[in-house]
């Protein structure tokens, strides 16, 4: 019997991180996590192994890359989803919170990337990295999420190239997609609507699927670019799947 693939994915307890968890234990992976949160705040299901960490603490990733080396000798793919929105002006946000957002979006996979590549390279493996349309086209009061996302997308064209041809990397920009993230996002003020429902709606109809997005739907996406069956001659790209959000003129 052949052995199970191995994927670590971070961010594993928000909506995203979740659902690509369930795609890939439905698809017969062993599912390693990482999240922030206590073990006893995360759901156990789809979910082999978790390991909580603060992905803006550059030691703790450490600590934590040590102990997966210790564990498994290979990994078939590594999902960079955790990241950290904050939403404020650009005027007002303080250094410290820029920071913390350029830590856990860009730096924390960058770390992870780069510490794990020999464990992908003996698991023919891949890197997607969860980016977002933010770093394509943004609105008011997200500059650091914006550029931190720019800066991903950016970073996985720079190890496509260093890591081929032994390990893929791709990334995927989600559009809006019904998670608490996104709700904790949705009263910046670019939307009309008093409750989360209303603002969800309004969102929604702002794409030409009139409709915001499903978690289980990015983690299929996810799931394509990180199998070598699905996108084995695929590297260095970004994969857009917003509902055709960015593909309508704002002057429209």
């Amino acid at each position: 019997m052949s052995q199970a693939k191995v994927v670590l994915i971070t961010g594993v307890a928000g909506g995203i991180g979740y659902a690509t968890a369930q795609r890939f234990d439905q698809a017969g992976w062993r599912v390693i996590g990482l999240d922030y949160k206590a073990n006893d705040q995360v759901d156990p299901h789809s979910i082999h192994h978790y390991i909580s960490v603060d992905l803006s603490d550059a030691a703790a990733i450490a600590h934590c890359i040590t102990t997966l080396k210790s564990e498994i000798t290979t990994l078939n793919a590594l999902v960079n989803n955790a990241a950290l929105q904050i939403c404020k002006p650009a005027v007002d946000m303080a250094v410290a919170e820029w920071d913390q957002v350029m830590a856990v979006n860009v730096r924390a996979p960058f770390i992870l990337s780069q510490q794990l590549y020999p464990l992908l390279k003996l698991g023919q493996g891949s890197v997607v990295n969860v980016s977002s349309v933010h770093a394509i086209a943004t609105s008011a009061n997200i500059a650091a999420y914006a550029s931190s996302k720019g800066a991903l997308s950016a970073l996985t064209r720079a190890l496509a190239i260093e890591f081929a041809p032994d390990v893929r990397v791709n990334a995927l920009l989600p559009g809006a997609v019904n998670t608490p993230m996104l709700q904790d996002g949705l009263k910046r003020g670019h939307l009309s609507g008093e409750s989360i429902d209303d603002l969800m709606d309004d969102l929604g109809r702002k794409t030409i699927m009139d409709r915001v997005g499903k978690p289980g739907e990015i983690a299929e996406s996810i799931y394509f670019l990180a199998s070598n069956e699905c996108s084995g001659f695929m590297t260095g790209q970004s994969l857009v799947v917003d509902g055709g959000a960015i593909a309508r003129l704002s002057t429209e």
